[in-house]
């Protein structure tokens, strides 16, 4: 089977009940898509395919034919983070940092389906991505940090 990821165009002859999670890691190595829960509820694992926010770890590569991927690698152009990663460190978002890049990733989603949201579309966008270390009003604060902004 034939996608992309971050632009590249990739084949994949293995398992196709893989979950994208293991390709990316495994046979990519791109780590920075993490594994969480292993069920999609946390969220650590969230990537976009083409453009809509997916949880890696449920998500078999077989589902992917023709699709474009994009993880926290692909997010930035090169060493130029995007304005929601630059927010991210501009409010000091990261505390363990381990939940970081599906965070971003369900923020850069939601900003592409509503850049203006309320707090309470941030909150119910990132609903299910979880954060042990609880850095949820800084999450906030980042997003509302370029709301009507992004692109």
């Amino acid at each position: 089977m034939k996608f992309s990821i971050n632009g590249q165009s990739v084949t994949f002859d293995g398992d196709e009940e893989m979950p994208l999670l293991w390709m990316l890691r495994d046979v990519q190595g791109l780590t920075g898509t993490k594994y969480g829960c292993g069920q999609g509820l946390c969220g650590s694992c969230t990537v976009h395919v083409d453009g809509m926010a997916v949880r890696s770890c449920q998500t078999p590569v077989g589902d992917l034919e023709g699709t474009s991927v994009t993880t926290i690698e692909g997010l930035a152009d090169g060493d130029k983070l995007t304005e929601l990663q630059q927010a991210w460190a501009d409010n000091n978002v990261p505390q363990c940092g381990y939940c970081q890049s599906g965070q971003i990733m369900q923020a850069a989603n939601l900003l592409a389906q509503n850049p203006n949201p309320t707090d309470r579309e941030i909150e119910d966008a990132m609903y299910g991505n979880i954060c042990r270390c609880g850095t949820y009003e800084r999450i906030k604060k980042a997003i509302r940090s370029v709301a009507g902004d992004a692109s």
